[in-house]
């Protein structure tokens, strides 16, 4: 009796794929994370690159160079660049919010320390801005270099309007595309640029990972009240953490002042009691909440599919579009 397979998800069939080309990305992140005095910084890397996980952000540059017929060796630097300013981020935030486990795994600042986890992250920039100066194309280099420098921004901005009910759906936005946006779209939009495409199409390829990694954080949050152990997601981290992501500025618009209360003490002060979380389920639940930040998501899957269409067809464009398809099934 044959046993049936399971059919290949959009980001898997990608992998597969470019698997040549992820195989020399994966060769260039173990050469280029390697360190002669300080043996520390492959051992706190190691741990994350080789935790697993998608490898989306590499993925999307190799694939939008090849669609673009870029037949050089530079869109390996290039995928290797956005996975180490990716893992550098990481490290950073694990600090930032505390955290001891990613990936089901401990965080390496729990099995190491905050000093190295912060020292090593900045290790891993100044490793992508290596990669990137190699490629000799400074369109590149303003591109990924912007892209650090507004996820930081984000990262910040992220510190002052995560407890403030006074956070606007703007605001959220501009967070979102700081920490998880501006390298995906950096991601897509190198490739274009290497390949040497036009206008036109590089700003497709921008506007494509601009509104997928929009779409992805914003499923993410969603799936904070509204995951299950078949999406992976833990209900109510974001709650425990006071982090006011879209479902909860949503919610708070509609509330009167018995609401807006329970927030602030929940939210902006911190006092969390038994049951908190289920009464905050029911209150986006009340306003319609969840639902709206549904639509939002799917609104902005349906952005990058029809960015994606100004580019010519290919196996590998339809990958993408498909590839946001499977970003929103978790939420469909």
């Amino acid at each position: 009796m044959s046993v049936k397979q399971t059919p290949l998800k959009p980001h898997e069939r990608l992998a597969t794929l470019l698997d040549e080309d992820m195989a020399a990305v994966n060769t260039l992140i173990r050469d280029r994370m390697a360190s002669k005095h300080a043996p520390r910084i492959p051992e706190v890397t190691a741990h994350l690159v080789e935790a697993g996980g998608k490898r989306l952000r590499p993925l999307l540059t190799l694939a939008a160079a090849r669609m673009c017929g870029y037949t050089g060796p530079y869109h390996v630097h290039l995928a290797a660049t956005v996975e180490f300013i990716h893992t550098a981020t990481l490290l950073h935030d694990d600090v930032v919010d505390e955290s001891n486990k990613r990936r089901g795994r401990p965080t390496a600042n729990l099995l190491w320390d905050n000093k190295s986890s912060v020292l090593v992250g900045d290790y891993l920039f100044a490793r992508s801005f290596q990669l990137m100066t190699e490629t000799k194309n400074l369109d590149v280099l303003r591109i990924l270099s912007n892209a650090a420098a507004t996820i930081a921004e984000g990262e910040v901005l992220q510190l002052t309007a995560a407890q403030d009910l006074k956070t606007s759906e703007d605001i959220y936005l501009q967070v979102v595309r700081g920490k998880t946006a501006a390298l995906f779209s950096a991601a897509t939009e190198v490739g274009g640029v290497i390949a040497g495409s036009p206008a036109n199409e590089v700003q497709a390829l921008f506007d494509y990972g601009d509104a997928l990694g929009i779409a992805f954080q914003i499923v993410d949050d969603l799936l904070d009240y509204w995951g299950s152990d078949a999406t992976g997601k833990n209900v109510g981290d974001d709650f425990r953490e006071r982090k006011l992501t879209l479902p909860l500025i949503k919610s708070i618009a509609k509330s009167n002042d018995e609401d807006r209360a329970f927030w602030k003490r929940v939210i902006e002060k911190g006092d969390q009691r038994d049951g908190d979380l289920e009464h905050a389920i029911a209150l986006l639940n009340k306003h319609g909440a969840l639902e709206d930040t549904r639509q939002e998501a799917l609104a902005w899957a349906e952005r990058a599919k029809s960015a994606m269409q100004t580019l010519p067809q290919s196996e590998l464009r339809d990958l993408l579009i498909e590839l946001n398809d499977y970003v929103v099934s978790r939420v469909n």
